[in-house]
């Protein structure tokens, strides 16, 4: 189990505390590495059991906003646990994140009012875009009275099909230069495999913070997704792949 020893008085209104309840202690590190990479958020605690959870919560529940399960824990199961925490701890929300993809597993943690379910193994893209949803969500609950139902369905834009920017090579932002991106994505494809911003970088002769921008471009219009990975020393860094059709930033030798 870990603790991050900070006092409860220093989490400011627009940071939301996590629990990572994972006994695998690798995946715990890379949620944990995401998720402070995260603006807007931070690690409480890491427990590897239901008991460690348990204690934790009895110490540390009022700093935790964000609780993300696993289905499969040593001492009990993660299900078990979900329901005690919609009875005892209704401030937080629930995320399952698991390799469980059962039916029945899923109903009933629908059921249980989780706030997402992510499937093992979970892209870094996916878990963004969760924390992204629940930012957006609790800022838009946070210190309101009553709201319209035009209020609510903006707040709650999870019950709409989310618009898929489009990989519009006429309208790139300012920053994004066409042969760059397109040097880019020739790397991603050449490569064949997920490949780190400095990786890339070195195969397009540019620095690392260059190479990223134009990665995080990628996964931002979906045409391209990040994971968490562990690198050459042992920590955890994000890899890009292609996910989507980067047909118009290819070069004329392209596909």
């Amino acid at each position: 189990m870990r603790h991050d020893g900070h006092d409860a008085g220093d989490r400011s209104p627009a940071e939301y505390g996590v629990l990572i309840i994972e006994d695998d202690f690798r995946i715990a590190e890379i949620h944990r590495a995401f998720i402070e990479q995260s603006e807007g958020f931070r690690v409480v605690g890491m427990a590897r059991s239901a008991a460690e959870a348990r204690a934790l919560l009895a110490r540390d529940a009022e700093r935790i906003q964000l609780v993300l399960l696993d289905a499969y824990l040593p001492d009990v199961e993660g299900l078990e646990l979900l329901w005690m925490l919609r009875r005892d701890h209704l401030h937080m929300d629930v995320v399952m994140v698991t390799a469980a993809r059962e039916v029945d597993t899923i109903s009933e943690a629908l059921r249980g009012g989780v706030f997402d379910y992510l499937i093992k193994p979970t892209e870094a893209s996916r878990m963004a875009q969760m924390l992204a949803r629940f930012r957006r969500e609790r800022t838009a609950l946070a210190g309101q009275g009553e709201m319209s139902q035009d209020e609510l369905d903006r707040a709650l834009a999870r019950l709409r099909p989310e618009a898929r920017p489009a990989a519009d090579s006429r309208s790139l932002p300012k920053g994004i230069d066409r042969l760059t991106l397109e040097a880019v994505v020739a790397a991603i494809e050449t490569a064949g495999a997920a490949l780190s911003a400095m990786q890339v970088a070195r195969h397009i002769g540019a620095s690392r913070s260059t190479a990223r921008r134009y990665l995080e471009f990628l996964v931002s219009v979906q045409v391209a997704s990040a994971e968490l990975g562990y690198g050459d020393v042992g920590r955890p860094e994000r890899r890009y792949r292609l996910t989507g059709d980067a047909g118009p930033w290819r070069g004329e030798g392209g596909a």
